[in-house]
């Protein structure tokens, strides 16, 4: 069972990633079809940007790209707000997806790097570090069915010192490599 459902984790987590397409490229696609710069100041200073597929742009440019706090909202519902450095989700940001999931914390480069919590709509929830879009570092990952596992991971995986914690009271503490527990203590 914790296999499947790090499997589900890992996949959820690596297609979420995937809002953090970079804008310019969205912005290329729609050239041709796009309303523009509707409102403001889209090279330098604050403006709207629309697209013809009713995404938009609201925030800070710099040399025509997103840079400072800004928002992008997609057709489809997904938001992020944060900042942007050089048409980049860099910094601190919140995004939100239609389905109910979640994710509060660092970025760089678009993706999530440094602390952060991403929850979810069915319930579960990881807080902890990030790295190129992974969980890394120090973390806790929470099923919405009273699992957890508290510990240290490297690329998405329980590897480290760690321990989890099952629904119906056993846990599993020690050394883990791989999502595998290889000392136990």
């Amino acid at each position: 069972m914790k296999k499947i459902s790090l499997y589900v984790f890992l996949g959820l987590m690596f297609c979420n990633v995937s809002f953090g397409g970079i804008l310019s490229e969205v912005l290329k696609k729609f050239e041709k079809t796009s309303t523009g710069c509707v409102k403001g100041d889209c090279e330098n200073g604050d403006g709207t940007f629309e697209l013809e597929d009713g995404s938009k742009y609201i925030g800070a440019f710099k040399n025509g790209l997103p840079h400072g706090q800004g928002t992008f909202i997609e057709s489809n519902g997904q938001k992020y707000i944060g900042e942007w450095k050089e048409d980049q989700k860099h910094g601190h940001g919140y995004q939100t997806s239609p389905n109910g999931d979640k994710y509060v914390g660092e970025w760089k480069k678009n993706q999530y790097h440094g602390q952060g919590t991403y929850t979810w709509g069915n319930g579960n929830k990881y807080s902890g570090e990030h790295k190129d879009g992974l969980a890394h570092g120090y973390g806790t990952f929470t099923w919405a069915d009273g699992q957890k596992y508290v510990g240290e991971w490297k690329e998405d995986q329980y590897h480290g010192q760690g321990i989890h914690y099952y629904g119906d009271g056993r846990s599993d503490k020690g050394i883990w490599k791989n999502n595998e527990l290889v000392e136990r203590n």
